[in-house]
């Protein structure tokens, strides 16, 4: 017995993408196995530890609690639509590799979600801001303070760039 296919239709990092997908295929599979963006990792599986988050219209999501066909219709970013579109590291990106805000990098790009979705609405953020926006993100790694000033780093640089 063939499984149904469901017409989708996603802006993938700025670029329409359609595709025929089974309902229950999550939104991480699709994007890393279909669409080769491996650069969201999956994790947990169960939307613990944020590994797997994308932006779905401008807002952090775990991507792997998301279905595909849930993503019809919608913007979705991933770590690689971060970059600058010369494809070099954004502000965000380059300041992580300045502060040291990565080891293993297993939890990188969900850190890097969810801190630009911080940023997105807060260019400012105070410490408590930046803790509170990765704290649904786990890292094994770093102890966290790294990834604080990595994200303040980012927000000093955004501020002076903008003058």
């Amino acid at each position: 017995m063939s499984e149904t296919l469901h017409a989708v239709s996603v802006e993938v990092n700025g670029k329409p993408r359609s595709a025929q997908v089974p309902a229950r295929l999550s939104l991480v599979d699709w994007l890393r196995d279909d669409l080769l963006l491996t650069g969201t990792h999956v994790g947990c599986e169960h939307g613990i530890c944020g590994a797997c988050s994308v932006m779905l219209d401008g807002e952090p999501v775990r991507a792997c609690l998301m279905y595909a066909v849930q993503a019809h219709g919608h913007r979705v970013t991933t770590v690689e639509g971060l970059a600058k579109p010369d494809g070099s590291m954004s502000v965000l990106q380059d300041s992580f590799c300045e502060a040291h805000g990565l080891q293993c990098g297993y939890c990188t790009p969900g850190m890097l979600i969810a801190a630009q979705g911080l940023l997105n609405t807060n260019p400012d953020p105070t410490e408590a801001q930046i803790r509170d926006a990765i704290g649904g993100n786990l890292c094994r790694c770093t102890g966290y303070q790294q990834i604080v000033e990595a994200v303040q780093l980012a927000a000093e640089r955004t501020a002076k760039e903008a003058k």
